[in-house]
């Protein structure tokens, strides 16, 4: 239950739920711009683009890769419904790296429009997919311990 401190959050897909629990600040990539939520913001609906999505509770935090969807923020609730989302430990870094290599080389050969921003939409995933790996990897502080299924039931 969130606390005047903390708020509620929940990161989902149409397959799963990524995040349940307390946050005391969420940072998401939103079209106009990067957004900060902090414990009792002022109701938001927002779209959101290809990015990093961190949550924050205490000295932990939980980078997630996100690629895009929406954040909705209404009573001491964030609520993210994320087209894909993948924790950094769950990224491949050979297959992003090889998305990455397959649109840089497509987009140099491409003719049409739409297979341009097909491809650079391809090309910003894998990025941000290697930029969350990184980010996972250079992390020296604490995780946020996700409480069990069972505990949550």
């Amino acid at each position: 239950m969130a606390t005047h401190t903390t708020m509620h959050v929940e990161v989902v897909t149409a397959e799963r739920e990524l995040y349940n629990g307390e946050a005391d600040m969420v940072v998401a990539p939103g079209t106009e711009g990067v957004l900060g939520i902090l414990p009792r913001h002022a109701a938001l609906l927002s779209v959101l683009k290809i990015g990093e999505l961190r949550i924050k509770l205490g000295a932990a935090e939980e980078p997630l890769f996100i690629s895009g969807g929406f954040l909705e923020v209404s009573n001491n609730q964030v609520t993210v419904l994320a087209d894909t989302a993948e924790h950094a430990e769950e990224i491949d870094q050979a297959r992003a790296e090889e998305a990455r290599r397959r649109a840089q080389e497509r987009l140099e050969q491409v003719t049409s429009n739409t297979e341009r921003a097909e491809l650079q939409a391809a090309l910003q995933r894998a990025i941000e997919r290697l930029k969350i790996v990184e980010m996972g990897r250079r992390r020296r502080g604490p995780r946020i311990e996700m409480p069990r299924q069972e505990e949550q039931a």
